[in-house]
């Protein structure tokens, strides 16, 4: 059973998930996390620049995700962009997502509606 905090979060909206996922092996800004949402879910996902800030401070707001400090040397990156980084409460929720979706694939195989 999942702790109160992270079970109120969950099911994960969409945009929600695939932001923590992006952030889950690094840093990035929202650029950077715009494009490689877009890449991995060859296009389905985009999230446009109001959609992806409303959903960052959002996940701020409850703790999922933190500005972060980082900037990549081998990017030329303008000064002003923002980095940003998964709390331990952010991977804690992501892993209850995680494994709500794992479970949801289990039990279609079993049902029969995955050949």
């Amino acid at each position: 059973m999942h702790e109160p905090k992270v079970a109120r979060l969950i099911p994960l909206k969409p945009n929600w998930f695939h932001i923590l996922l992006t952030l889950s092996d690094g840093d990035r800004h929202g650029y950077a996390i715009m494009k490689e949402v877009a890449a991995r879910t060859s296009g389905k996902i985009r999230l446009w620049p109001a959609t992806l800030y409303g959903t960052i401070r959002r996940l701020e707001e409850d703790g999922l995700l933190d500005p972060s400090d980082y900037h990549d040397p081998e990017e030329t990156d303008d000064e002003r962009r923002v980095y940003y980084t998964i709390t331990v409460f952010g991977r804690q929720v992501l892993a209850a997502e995680v494994q709500r979706l794992e479970e949801l694939v289990r039990l279609a195989h079993t049902k029969g509606a995955v050949v």
